[in-house]
């Protein structure tokens, strides 16, 4: 890695941190987050997701989430979309990014968006499309790229043909996502080289629970590879609702201190993430699962 001079670093805590939460935070909190980490030096946040609330309670409040982020020069949010409604609310609520999820399993797809894989890409072709007319970046996120809960293994084969899929759609960029931490850097390599022969020229970012303790390392394996972004949360909150024992993302600040002490800058400030992270513990009334806020920097 020592040609790897800078990485961007995704704050994805606003939206995938919270999403499994039983603690519902208000907008008001939520805001007070993403200022937090917009003031540490995060410069692309996933701020909100436009799901049916009845569903995912904890994502209720997008619109007014939005109303009351900072808006500074540099700075991107993106929210999460699954269909051509939560499109038309993202873009009236001025997200900067369009983020798609489609898993690469059919059964996580039906329990979680309550379609088809195949149905999902049919519905992204068309969500694609509309953003792209209404200049607005969008990219895909290939939930469950590395394994199922339900199936098992998850065909690499079937996650590049996704990929190419989002590539011939116009994506600015295809995420690959570890939704319940199963992968190895081995397999990160692999996918990461397939997905780039499928999509050639689209830059990747992946997406890494730490379920079973191999999240950092195949963070740092992404990066070998050229990843372009790496999502984290701070103080280490995240899982999915529909996804059984799927515990939180990578932590951000635990991820920062690996990136600076590699040498890769990625301007978002340590110590303040990691106060971040506390913080936002203190507010969920339970531990940070991150260590760099009990640990500290060295």
């Amino acid at each position: 890695m020592e040609d790897v001079l800078h990485t961007t670093v995704l704050e994805v805590g606003p939206r995938d941190g919270l999403q499994n939460e039983d603690r519902v935070l208000s907008p008001e909190d939520k805001i007070a987050f993403i200022t937090r980490c917009v003031d540490a030096g995060a410069r692309r946040v996933e701020a909100v997701s436009f799901v049916d609330p009845r569903r995912v309670p904890q994502m209720a409040g997008a619109e007014e989430v939005m109303a009351g982020v900072p808006r500074l020069e540099g700075v991107s949010y993106s929210g999460l979309v699954l269909n051509r409604r939560g499109l038309d609310r993202a873009m009236e609520a001025g997200v900067d990014e369009i983020n798609v999820a489609v898993p690469a399993s059919d059964t996580f797809c039906v329990r979680n968006q309550g379609c088809t894989t195949s149905d999902m890409l049919d519905a992204w072709d068309g969500i694609a499309a509309a953003a792209t007319d209404a200049a607005v970046p969008i990219g895909m996120t290939i939930a469950t790229a590395f394994g199922c809960p339900f199936e098992g293994d998850t065909p690499p084969a079937r996650v590049a043909e996704i990929a190419r899929r989002a590539a011939d759609a116009g994506a600015f960029e295809v995420g690959l996502a570890d939704t319940i931490g199963v992968g190895v850097p081995a397999e990160v390599r692999d996918l990461s080289r397939r997905t780039r022969e499928a999509a050639p020229g689209t830059p990747l970012r992946f997406h890494f629970h730490n379920t079973r303790n191999t999240g950092y390392a195949n963070a740092l394996t992404a990066l070998d590879e050229g990843a372009a972004t790496l999502d984290a949360s701070a103080g280490g909150f995240g899982g999915c609702p529909f996804a059984p024992a799927a515990t939180g993302n990578i932590a951000t600040e635990d991820l920062l201190y690996a990136l600076h002490r590699t040498g890769v800058e990625t301007g978002v400030d340590l110590e303040r993430m990691a106060k971040t992270g506390t913080w936002l513990a203190g507010l969920l009334g339970r531990p940070a699962p991150a260590l760099l806020g009990r640990a500290g920097a060295f």
